[in-house]
């Protein structure tokens, strides 16, 4: 059996999402035995991403049901910035995280869970770019490939995906934190 059998996840997509920081999380959360169901703002819209390859959208956010879900892995990119504007998707973040379930960004993507108000006081790690935001939003940032803090689990770029991905599922397992 494979250690997140029986496990779902959550991937959110936008137009210009960092391609290998949703891909890579993705394929291997799968390979462990989890389902992947990819959310958006337009259910079935094919999304591109910055280096063009596609990523077509499950569901909308409106119609996830964030218990239906073990966690949630936000990709960078260009997207996050775009994300972050929709309600519903700081909804999903917010509910997840007050559930304990993982909440997994990358690069960019700490500017979700930012607006959705749940970094404050927590240890995590971004893009450099974005160090001042995480920063200005409470959070104690450290330039580490991988970070773990209870439930959220962050990470740099698409050179720390191997760190971030191992991360991810150890959380996950059964022996991890997550239901």
């Amino acid at each position: 059996m494979s250690k997140l059998t029986g496990k779902r996840f959550l991937f959110f997509v936008d137009e210009e999402y960092e391609d290998l920081e949703l891909w890579y999380p993705k394929i291997r959360l799968i390979e462990e035995g989890a389902e992947a169901i990819v959310a958006g703002p337009e259910k079935g819209k094919l999304y591109r991403g910055k280096h063009g390859y596609p990523c077509k959208s499950d569901v909308s956010f409106e119609e996830v049901n964030p218990d239906d879900f073990d966690g949630i892995v936000i990709p960078g990119g260009y997207a996050p910035d775009k994300i972050r504007r929709y309600k519903k998707a700081l909804d999903i973040v917010r509910r997840l995280n007050e559930a304990d379930k993982v909440v997994a960004f990358i690069c960019h993507a700490g500017w979700v869970p930012i607006s959705a108000g749940i970094l404050k006081g927590r240890k995590a790690t971004s893009v450099g770019a974005i160090k001042d935001d995480m920063v200005n939003a409470g959070v104690n940032w450290v330039d580490e490939a991988a970070v773990v803090d209870g439930n959220l689990i962050s990470s740099r770029t698409p050179d720390d995906l191997p760190q971030f991905c191992r991360a991810i599922i150890e959380k996950a397992s059964p022996s991890g934190c997550c239901r």
